[in-house]
């Protein structure tokens, strides 16, 4: 018997007359103001200016924006273009749509030019921004929520997610009780970001290995939510793709931990002269 269980939002798109006013991209939009209020903070206290962090976050955002959604239509192509299917929906990123890795790969390329106009560090610039990076994510996750989409496996948990029919699989249960993988992973990544913070207080770390932490911590659950997730994916070799992508990037990852360099202060190529 379920006792209780998470009710899904009756809508995720309010007009204020002919303009949609979409939850998801609200949610997308308040994580990009959470991950730079709290970079502009960690920046300024490592030595730099907190305008540098808007600058580099006005070409990191919409390079972000675009790897997030080309790397979701690459790894989902038939969601668009199979016969019978929309290929200009593959632009529709309201709908929801967009994967972490290309945000981050691409956004990351975004960084890069903002860094070098700014004249400043990119690994520098990636360890200040890594706890704020991963609430954005934590924030972003609730836009799932307001789309009924990402859920897990069927369950009868007390925290078990209703999920409408419309957005139900066809081979669905009639219980309509979801594992909320939406839930889980924005709670994780709460906990990784209170662990980067924690880490950077109580170590020195290497430039680069703050975000090298985030990234390992972050696909260490983010694997345990993808063995939950019911929705479409691609597999290869009986694993979803995403969970090879973050195998791979994990591994990754925890290498650059272990790889063994000598500490260098965290803002010692922070330029005083920076080009304005």
């Amino acid at each position: 018997m379920v006792l209780a269980s998470l009710s899904s939002p009756s809508q995720g798109v309010w007009h204020l007359g002919p303009i949609p006013i979409r939850a998801y991209a609200l949610c997308i939009i308040a994580g990009i103001f959470v991950a730079i209020w709290l970079t502009q903070r960690r920046w300024k206290a490592r030595g730099g200016d907190p305008d540098d962090v808007l600058d580099v976050a006005l070409w990191a955002v919409p390079f972000g924006i675009a790897g997030g959604r080309i790397y979701h239509v690459l790894t989902d192509p038939e969601l668009y273009f199979l016969p019978g299917r929309n290929p200009v929906q593959a632009f529709y990123i309201w709908d929801g749509g967009l994967g972490i890795w290309g945000a981050v790969a691409l956004g990351a390329v975004g960084a890069w030019i903002g860094c070098r106009r700014r004249g400043i560090n990119l690994l520098d610039f990636g360890d200040a921004l890594a706890p704020g990076l991963v609430l954005a994510q934590a924030i972003g996750r609730w836009g799932n929520y307001f789309n009924q989409e990402l859920y897990g496996r069927p369950t009868t948990l007390p925290w078990a997610l209703q999920i409408d029919p419309a957005h139900r699989p066809v081979d669905t249960p009639t219980i309509g009780l979801y594992h909320p993988t939406f839930l889980y992973e924005s709670l994780w990544d709460i906990a990784v970001a209170v662990l980067l913070l924690w880490a950077d207080r109580r170590f020195k770390l290497p430039r680069g290995k703050l975000f090298a932490l985030y990234v390992a911590a972050y696909t260490l659950g983010r694997g345990a939510v993808e063995a939950l997730r019911v929705d479409h994916a691609n597999h290869i070799l009986g694993l979803r793709l995403n969970d090879w992508t973050s195998l791979i990037v994990f591994i990754a990852a925890v290498t650059v931990l272990c790889w063994r360099r000598t500490p260098a202060p965290r803002n010692s190529d922070v330029d005083t002269a920076q080009p304005r």
